[in-house]
């Protein structure tokens, strides 16, 4: 009988880790990135500030149109983002968003949140710091290489960085 009991109990311990590895979902991801741009932060705020205006700097945005308060974003691999803004800190020269909906054809993260600061830095420069927390864009256990992990961390640091350079550009030229 006590062996009986202790195989019922290895079995039953068996499946509850088999079960708790099948129910783990993915982990959060974050990237942070920033530049260097040399104009004073009012000038910059005044360019990355407005909500609805994000085509007017981000090379990989075809189109955005909305409001202070939501914006979908048109991107140039196809599809649209849909994001809300969340908070916005003038004072602080900072504002954060999050993504309502997802296209992840596009861009393969199934969800995240941003945010973009303007700090003043050294003489009359500023700099430009864009964080985001996101999960991939398949959130089951096994994804595909086109949207794991991986693949979501390597989109949104393109999106920043590519964003970051064009704004860099729109700020600068005289």
């Amino acid at each position: 009988m006590k062996t009986l009991s202790r195989r019922a109990a290895a079995l039953v311990l068996g499946m509850l880790a088999c079960s708790t590895g099948w129910t783990h979902g993915p982990t959060p991801q974050s990237v942070e990135e920033s530049i260097r741009i040399d104009a004073p932060v009012a000038r910059v705020w005044k360019v990355v500030s407005d909500f609805a205006k994000l085509a007017a700097w981000h090379p990989l945005v075809v189109e955005c149109v909305g409001n202070d308060k939501e914006r979908t974003v048109t991107l140039e691999s196809g599809g649209n983002l849909v994001e809300s803004l969340d908070e916005r800190k003038d004072a602080e020269h900072t504002y954060s968003y999050r993504l309502l909906q997802e296209k992840i054809e596009a861009f393969p993260v199934s969800f995240y949140t941003a945010t973009i600061t303007v700090k003043a830095a050294d003489g009359n420069a500023s700099d430009v710091v864009w964080t985001s927390r996101f999960y991939r864009g398949d959130t089951t256990n096994e994804p595909s290489e086109q949207l794991d992990d991986a693949a979501a961390i390597a989109a949104v640091k393109e999106f920043f960085t590519v964003g970051l350079r064009g704004l860099k550009s729109k700020v600068e030229q005289p």
